[in-house]
């Protein structure tokens, strides 16, 4: 029976802890042994799971690298436990998922791969792999990536820190990232997969296989009624690069007795100081709820400035409910003119024009159908982990 180890910062919680656990469960369908490690936050898996570190863990790394620039190279005694846990288990296969956000250490862990012939598979979420420090660098419009970082500008962004060593980071990841003969690289969009040609990994395996959602799950609910046409925007999380002041902006240009916007994932500090005619909606692992915030909506907008294959785009999808996205990152490959629509950047007149132009041409009803059959035969998490599957299967032989 092959073996597969996931590493990922959480377990079936977030997008990325709900790829990893689906991945695993079509994995054990298909006679493998399935085990994720995960940093924190946790539901319930049907893996089998280890715990790196501890609940204090992440906030001593958390504080380590703020002082020192240094994500990805704390939590060194966790990531030695890992280590002798992953040779205990002896894996085929170790697909890495987001292996930072204050969990590991990837030095540790790179030098350790690089001695063995175990086979990686690293999934490429967003871009921290190929910086020296960043996950996202289009907003600042920065390429320095692809010769050497240095000066950051995103120093002052996640993940903040005093100092910058953003040029050490760099050549450190590149030299350990390079230098693994067992890696296989999974981008989730088209347009990581470009970026990931142009950096210091260009030489290795590279496939794309964009995201899937679990359609059973993700299904058009019947609709709570509204006299309002209803616009819903969902984010693990909320700040100016995912487009929280656009909505904000975008408030006050539709008519309060006509048009109801809600946004999902917010803190409850941000709730408190939303706007007025905006509903606010903590982030929800209950994806019943979710499914039928999404059936209830005309349509789902997702205004975000960084973002590399997000997942509500293809649930929004596969409840029935159109999406409106800014062309940014992979975020316009989940749609086509049947299912949606893609704007500029910033935007937001045109966005607002076409909230209208949705509602006057009664889009949802008459794309419905289309909407869900997009997920069904292209995003659809069988096909999405089978691929998974096929990959592994390829490598080991």
């Amino acid at each position: 029976m092959p073996t597969l180890l996931q590493i990922n910062v959480t377990a079936n919680w977030g997008s990325t802890g709900k790829i990893a656990e689906q991945i695993g469960v079509l994995a054990q369908q298909h006679g493998w042994e399935s085990y994720i490690a995960y940093g924190r936050n946790i539901n319930s898996s049907n893996n089998k799971i280890i715990r790196i570190g501890c609940k204090i863990s992440p906030y001593l790394h958390f504080v380590e690298q703020r002082i020192f620039d240094n994500e990805g190279l704390c939590s060194r005694l966790e990531t030695k436990r890992l280590i002798r846990q992953i040779k205990r288990i002896n894996p085929d296969i170790i697909n890495l998922h987001n292996i930072h956000d204050h969990y590991l250490n990837f030095k540790l862990l790179f030098e350790y791969l690089n001695e063995t012939n175990i086979k990686v598979v690293w999934t490429f979420h967003d871009c921290w792999a190929i910086t020296g420090h960043c996950m996202h660098f289009i907003t600042k419009n920065c390429y320095r990536w692809k010769t050497g970082c240095y000066d950051c500008p995103m120093k002052g962004e996640y993940p903040r820190n005093l100092l910058d060593r953003s040029k050490h980071n760099w050549h450190l990841k590149k030299q350990l990232f390079a230098h693994n003969k067992n890696l296989t690289i999974v981008a989730c969009s088209d347009w990581l997969a470009n970026f990931i040609r142009e950096s210091y990994l260009k030489d290795k395996r590279l496939e794309v296989i964009h995201n899937g959602c679990d359609t059973k799950l993700f299904t058009p609910l019947p609709r709570q009624q509204s006299n309002k046409f209803r616009i819903i925007a969902v984010s693990n999380v909320w700040h100016p690069n995912k487009g929280e002041l656009d909505i904000y902006k975008l408030r006050t240009m539709l008519p309060e007795d006509e048009y109801e916007i809600i946004m999902v994932g917010l803190s409850a500090e941000q709730i408190k100081k939303l706007p007025m005619g905006i509903k606010g909606i903590q982030r929800t692992q209950n994806v019943q709820e979710l499914a039928q915030l999404y059936s209830d909506s005309d349509v789902l907008i997702n205004p975000t400035y960084e973002d590399n294959f997000p997942t509500v785009n293809i649930e929004a999808l596969a409840c029935g409910t159109p999406v409106i996205t800014y062309r940014t990152g992979g975020s316009p490959e989940a749609v086509d003119e049947l299912t949606g629509v893609v704007i500029e950047q910033g935007n937001i007149t045109v966005l607002c024009d076409k909230i209208k132009e949705f509602k006057t041409s009664q889009f949802k009803e008459n794309h419905t159908n289309d909407c869900r059959m997009r997920v069904l035969s292209i995003f659809n998490k069988e096909i999405f982990s089978s691929k998974y599957i096929d990959l592994y299967e390829s490598i080991l032989e």
